[in-house]
């Protein structure tokens, strides 16, 4: 969708065939030809015209290659982008750690370096993720580990509400709290990397697995999420790793190993394809924010962008990353989302996670692989050196030091005190894991924002709770796990009350309060009197009870979804619809039949169908509690009863699947190759979609509740919207070019100084730096190419270390700085009109004008809390330069157009009754 060119060295669409002693072996590029750079060297043949290709068969014994064409020129191109950007030392906020970085990379060998950015293989030490040591100066291993929630695979962490809970407080203070004690974490159990925050998916589809992993489904509420969770995560001494960079929507085909084995025949991976408008405007807008925040790391994502894998895509990964944005930190490919070696180097990949081509293979593309390209000059010695520069130019950044980092005091593959290190290979047993505590007072803070994530959706008067007579609490959602909080592997499993979803972005509970326990306590505390089914189909036993006098029935019910690797009851990862589970509907319907009293709590990953029921006047309350982590039974005790002031839904509530207007693609719709997602819809996902489709509140296919809607304990007067306009030029381009690539340090170029050393013990399935044989390049490579230079088969001007020209879009980490410049200031008053304290999250919207643009964009919020009755505040935000700019696909720039810009204030998405139309 970017025009007709095709990135070859950012896309790998073949399968290949060994001819070797007689022995045919087919295998996909992810297997044993990652080792060689045979790869990179066939694909510079290739006709540019060629939009897609079968497979190549190789022949080692004649070096003979055929490709078999299957040309598609209606699918989505990605162009090339060359060369991979290098750091620039004057960034603002990257100086103290570029020169840093540089007195410390300049002193590494190759070996050293590249020890440095390849993983050494799954299963290999004690994190998720790690990279060699460089203890000659002091460097140990580093230590990547998930998640967005809490520390994975770990004991004595908090378990965090997940980021779509954190998203609906609307409030950047305790998302920097937040972030801060996700840090504190992992810094405290000698983690260097965590492997958060989240905002892809940025849910483009309701039903997407890893929604709730994010913020919400707008982009600006997204931005300001990950950016003050990445300044938190950081000021810990942590690096903190935005993922997945980029529209990385659904879980369906996201991996063809996870597709095959569910019975799905397909080569590669899921292709989404969109538009650069679009991109730039949606799925890039987060990371934008981050960059600009410092984040040290990017974790590229397993899907392919316009048919280029995220992880080599290098018009992603250098142009619009590196170049435009200007991300001075490394990016870090997704767990085996590695899909060629001297192709991704040049694209933009800087570190390999975690390794090893496919799990446990022992086989990487990097390793002795990319120390051999670099001295054979197919990778540039400056890119190798960039790629160090950018990892340890973040663990500066942070504040850690060699020789002074944390020992890592857990591993992943055991809770047991003693094992083996390297769990692969069942090597060197010692003492594994130290069960230091680090959760501090973080339980405070998992309460106060659970509950303030906690959104009322609809309240006719029986909320807040006040010493009921009889509190009747009814569903399996209320309950624990008959197999405890962990008992599920990764929560792969919907038991007991739902307080996480399940994947790799998960923590163990330390304890998981139910709402049971808790409302219970509260009840024996106000002298209520309490009783609770934890069960959604004893409907003899339940109706016993809420069809006595005097009841207030609170159902708990749920719905959750996760990554791909698990398929909960035919869910796998993606939800198959928006329904209820467990027969939830049925539950809510019974009960609400009986008793006129009902209160409805949903634990959910994102919205569910509600049109049944919502509307019944025996149901007087809705609460949406989102996944609100270890603290959850507390935590809605807190909003049941008014302790604590909600917050707002960060997505919308439709009628049906079908009112969202996208869904998961759900079949292969591209034969044997990749599945192909048209992003067709553009920018109008969730609220956009709505108001483009169903502007009135009455009108058909209209939400029931809209994107930012949620009731507080009181009402809300807003008046006096003021616009003051600043004076500010017209933005300019970045002056000049960049310097000339840094090439910091010497290199042999003899193949027996990279032998593996005999004073080292080979560790089985450890991935290395140094080669198997050194009896000849062309041997050690496995490549009969071996010998051609770089520019004979890499595209053009990859390896190119000139001084560059700067891209019009850039300047500064986060783009252009006069993108932020103060276009306008507004100024509201809102008055509590009502009789208690509240928060309130005023809202601004601004309308952009023009054909095919949204009725409106959220630009602007804040959470005033504790507004005391009969108290004016003043809600104040400065409309910035990007708020109202458009992306130019032909200028490649942020432009403000002549169409007419509208600003809205008020208190969702639909309730504005404040405008004023900017000059």
């Amino acid at each position: 969708m970017w025009g007709k060119a095709v990135d070859f060295f950012g896309s790998t669409k073949q399968n290949i065939s060994f001819l070797n002693a007689g022995e045919r072996e087919r295998e996909t590029p992810n297997m044993r030809l990652g080792r060689s750079f045979a790869v990179a060297g066939a694909l510079g043949a290739l006709p540019k015209q060629i939009a897609s290709f079968d497979f190549v068969s190789y022949d080692f014994a004649d070096a003979q290659i055929s490709w078999q064409f299957d040309a598609r020129a209606e699918l989505a191109t990605s162009p090339p982008h060359y060369p991979s950007p290098w750091m620039d030392p004057e960034a603002p906020g990257w100086e103290e750690a570029y020169e840093k970085a540089k007195a410390f990379v300049s002193q590494m060998t190759l070996v050293e370096k590249v020890n440095l950015t390849t993983g050494t293989g799954w299963m290999s030490d004690r994190c998720v993720g790690n990279v060699g040591a460089v203890p000659r100066l002091g460097l140990r291993a580093l230590c990547m580990q998930d998640g967005p929630l809490g520390i994975r695979f770990a004991d004595y962490n908090s378990a965090f509400p997940a980021g779509i809970t954190a998203g609906a407080t609307w409030s950047e203070q305790l998302w920097r709290d937040r972030g801060r004690a996700l840090g504190a974490e992992s810094k405290g159990k000698g983690i260097d990397v965590a492997l958060g925050p989240a905002s892809g998916p940025l849910g483009r589809v309701p039903t997407g697995g890893r929604n709730a992993e994010g913020f919400g489904t707008d982009p600006y509420l997204q931005g300001k999420g990950l950016a003050n969770t990445v300044i938190g995560i950081q000021k810990a001494g942590v690096i903190a790793c935005a993922k997945h960079y980029i529209a990385n929507e659904q879980e369906h085909f996201r991996q063809v190993g996870e597709a095959v084995g569910r019975g799905f025949n397909i080569s590669e991976a899921l292709s989404s394809n969109v538009d650069d408008k679009t991109l730039h405007e949606n799925y890039v807008w987060p990371f934008a924010d981050a960059i600009k925040a410092g984040v040290g790391s990017i974790m590229c994502s397993y899907n392919q962008i316009n048919n280029s894998y995220g992880c080599q895509n290098s018009k992603l990964l250098n142009g619009v990353l590196k170049d435009e944005m200007g991300f001075q930190g490394f990016v870090m490919s997704d767990w085996q989302a590695q899909h060629a070696g001297a192709a991704a180097a040049v694209a933009g990949l800087d570190m390999a996670m975690p390794g090893d081509t496919v799990f446990n293979s022992g086989y990487s593309f990097w390793g002795g692989n990319l120390t051999l390209a670099v001295i054979n000059g197919t990778v540039p010695a400056y890119r190798i050196d960039d790629m160090a520069m950018r990892i340890m130019a973040a663990f500066f950044k942070v504040g850690m030091s060699p020789g002074k980092q944390v020992p890592t005091s857990f591993s992943s593959w055991s809770r047991d005190s003693f094992g083996y290190r390297q769990a692969a290979a069942q090597e060197n047993w010692e003492r594994i894991n130290y069960q230091v505590d680090v959760r501090g007072d973080h339980a405070a803070h998992i309460r106060e924002s659970a509950a303030k994530g906690t959104v009322i959706l609809k309240n006719t008067g029986s909320l807040p709770l006040n010493k009921p007579k009889f509190l009747a609490v009814i569903g399996e959602d209320a309950g624990q796990n008959p197999k405890g909080p962990n008992g599920c592997d990764d929560r792969g499993c919907d038991d007991g009350t739902l307080a996480m979803l399940w994947g790799s972005g998960t923590s163990q509970f330390p304890y998981l309060v139910t709402p049971d326990s808790a409302l219970q306590r509260q009840a024996i505390e106000d002298g209520s009197r309490y009783e609770s089914v934890l069960s959604n189909n004893q409907w003899a036993a339940t109706q016993k009870v809420v069809a006595q006098p005097n009841v207030t029935a609170v159902v708990f019910v749920n719905a959750d979804s996760g990554e791909g690797y698990i398929d909960v009851d035919n869910n796998p990862g993606d939800r198959k619809n928006l329904t209820l589970w467990k027969n939830g509907d049925d539950l809510i319907k019974n009960v609400s039949s009986v008793c006129d009293n009902t209160i409805v709590v949903i634990h959910s990953v994102g919205p569910v169908l509600i049109t049944d029921w919502y509307q019944s006047p025996n149901i007087s309350a809705i609460v949406w509690a989102g996944i609100p982590g270890q603290e959850s039974g507390n935590s809605i005790t807190d909003i049941l009863y008014g302790k604590t002031s909600p917050g707002r839904s960060p997505f919308t509530w439709g009628p049906t699947l079908e009112s969202y207007g996208t869904d998961v693609l759900r079949k292969p719709n591209n034969g044997k190759n990749a599945p192909q997602q048209d992003f067709t819809e553009g920018s109008f996902i969730d609220y956009r979609h709505f108001d483009k489709v169903a502007p009135g509140k009455n009108s058909t296919g209209a939400p029931i509740y809209e994107f930012g809607h949620g009731l507080s304990w009181s009402t809300f007067e807003y008046a006096n919207l003021r616009v003051h306009k600043h004076r500010v030029g017209r933005m300019a381009p970045p002056r000049g070019r960049t310097i000339a690539a840094p090439t910091l340090g010497q290199h042999s170029t003899n193949l027996t100084d990279y032998a593996f050393p005999s004073n080292i013990r080979y560790v089985d399935q450890f991935i290395y730096p140094w080669l198997n044989t050194t009896a000849s390049g062309k041997q050690a490579s496995g490549d009969p190419h071996y010998g051609q230079t770089a520019d004979q088969f890499l595209p053009p001007g990859a390896t190119d270390g000139s001084p560059q020209p700067r891209p019009a879009s850039s300047g500064e980490p986060g783009g252009n700085p006069e993108l932020w410049d103060v276009m306008y200031s507004i100024i509201a008053s809102v008055t509590n009109t009502g009789k208690v304290y509240s928060d309130e999250v005023p809202q601004l919207y601004i309308s952009l004008g023009g054909e095919k643009e949204p009725v409106r964009v959220l630009r602007g919020f804040e959470r005033i809390e504790n507004i005391a009755p009969g108290r004016k505040v003043t809600f104040r935000h400065d409309i910035t330069r990007r708020d109202i700019s458009n992306w130019d696909t032909v200028s490649q720039n942020w432009v403000i157009t002549k169409a007419p810009k509208t600003v809205f204030v008020g208190s969702s998405s639909r309730n504005l009754p404040l405008s004023y139309e900017l000059e």
